[in-house]
């Protein structure tokens, strides 16, 4: 199963002025691809905040996204901080500067310029782009602007697609309690299976919606049978 986790960099999130779009946009777009999302970071515009984020998820996960932190300002510190998160020098991108050169014109302020500037080793990927999503080792440092974040998430989607899940729910009128035995049962018997409880009211009394999800089709089947099986009489709503 590949795994992946986010970094998003930014006071302005942390702090309320900005809402964060991005995270919630890719925990969605991962799940449809068959990735398992392990990590979400919040973190300040700080060198030494994102190096450590960075150094501590990247081995952890496939694939690490940074959100943010990216552009010609003296709080975008995205690029640093993964370099030194990843024992990197920042250097200048060829390719990018003269994107940038092009233009902006052959008078192009150094604070522009600072946007050509990547981790030591980075890839330019996403050709298609204008502006190509720079990878380096297996760190994705995406934009925190959310339209242009998905632009450019969407353009080298494919790459991370995998065997996709598979999700199954029921529904159940019933008090979560009297459920949970049942449902701690059959995850034992079937580890291979993720299963969820999720309670809600409703005005004929007690809702639980139980999920179960798994990359195996087979497992989800099994288990979706003995959980129907154990629930109490009458109390299935309905699956789906």
């Amino acid at each position: 199963m590949k795994t992946a986790a986010i970094i998003i960099v930014g006071n302005e999130i942390l702090s309320g002025k900005v809402e964060d779009l991005n995270a919630r946009f890719l925990i969605a777009e991962l799940r449809a691809l068959g990735v398992a999302l392990r990590h979400v970071a919040v973190i300040p515009d700080d060198v030494e905040a994102i190096a450590a984020a960075v150094r501590g998820l990247c081995a952890r996960v496939d694939y690490l996204f940074t959100s943010g932190g990216v552009g010609p300002t003296h709080d975008d510190l995205t690029i640093e901080g993964v370099a030194r998160g990843l024992g990197r020098r920042v250097v200048r991108a060829p390719t990018l500067e003269a994107l940038l050169r092009a233009h902006f014109g052959p008078d192009a302020l150094d604070s522009a310029l600072r946007m050509a500037d990547v981790p030591e080793g980075a890839e330019m990927i996403g050709e298609e782009l204008r502006w190509p999503v720079c990878l380096v080792q297996n760190v994705y440092v995406l934009p925190g602007v959310p339209e242009i974040f998905r632009r450019k998430f969407l353009a080298i989607k494919e790459r991370f697609r995998d065997t996709p899940f598979v999700l199954r729910s029921i529904w159940v009128r019933a008090e979560e309690s009297r459920l949970a035995q049942g449902i701690s049962q059959v995850a034992a018997q079937i580890p291979e299976v993720e299963i969820g409880s999720y309670p809600r009211s409703d005005p004929d009394g007690p809702v639980v919606r139980i999920t179960v999800e798994s990359k195996a089709a087979d497992a989800v089947a099994r288990a979706v049978a003995r959980l129907v099986e154990g629930l109490p009489e009458a109390s299935l709503l309905r699956t789906e």
